[in-house]
């Protein structure tokens, strides 16, 4: 199937991707596949939704703007799309743990135990599809981020300028800006992402095919290795997913 760009030309950012996908109604944008069998679906509007919801949990909770740097210790996983959408569009700086960035603002991470003494402001992500609270001890004054991103609006608020000339990411192997985060679009084609690539090779894969139209199955690393070591279930979920 290939599904239509609706695009309107290249993408200048994050604010204007997120403005396409929050108007593109009920088509699938990013389907998750994870470990256990989980398959979750979220339409455009739906993607733009919970970036939204999250944009304001870290302008309110934590003043993120241009300057404000937030590691991102998440696995490959649709959430970790959604909080660095977020970051993005509040123009902070996302930096992956491989960059050793020292003094970090926000850490979001589900692992809270290598964080817990480090000063930063400390939000818990759960990966589970269902999950509306971190299972499991929070360190104090962590963030849940499961039951508190669902308490915020689903228009952003106030949200300050990006500055196209800071950081947007920023890894062991260097760093891109906010004018060069979104590569040339896709060409709005339905894409297979092996989630045993790296996080932010990953993340820009999405905003590219995004910003061309086009639609994202994504699988988590242990999918991903199964439907290698399977034609078969691979040619199915080809099939049943009307992957290009």
């Amino acid at each position: 199937m290939q599904i239509a760009p609706r695009s309107g030309g290249p993408v200048p950012d994050v604010a204007s991707l997120l403005a396409r996908l929050a108007a593109d109604g009920g088509r699938p944008r990013l389907t998750w596949y994870g470990d256990d069998g989980e398959r979750v679906e979220l339409s455009g509007a739906v993607l733009a939704n919970w970036a939204s919801k999250t944009v304001n949990l870290l302008v309110e909770e934590f003043d993120a703007a241009p300057g404000t740097t937030v590691v991102v210790d998440l696995p490959v996983h649709w959430r970790a799309a959604v909080w660095t959408l977020a970051a993005w569009r509040a123009g902070a700086t996302v930096a992956l743990p491989d960059a050793a960035v020292a003094g970090p603002d926000v850490v979001v991470t589900d692992t809270p135990e290598r964080w817990a003494d480090g000063g930063a402001d400390l939000v818990v992500v759960s990966l589970a599809a269902l999950a509306r609270r971190y299972d499991g001890e929070l360190p104090p004054g962590a963030i849940d981020a499961a039951s508190a991103v669902m308490t915020y609006g689903d228009v952003i608020g106030w949200v300050p300028d990006v500055d196209p000339d800071q950081d947007a990411l920023v890894t062991a192997a260097g760093a891109v800006g906010h004018k060069g985060l979104v590569p040339e679009p896709g060409d709005g084609a339905r894409v297979l992402v092996d989630g045993r690539g790296a996080v932010a090779d990953v993340l820009r894969t999405l905003l590219g095919v995004w910003a061309g139209g086009g639609s994202v199955v994504l699988t988590s690393a242990g999918t991903a290795a199964a439907l290698e070591a399977d034609d078969a279930r691979r040619e199915r979920l080809r099939s049943t997913e009307r992957i290009d």
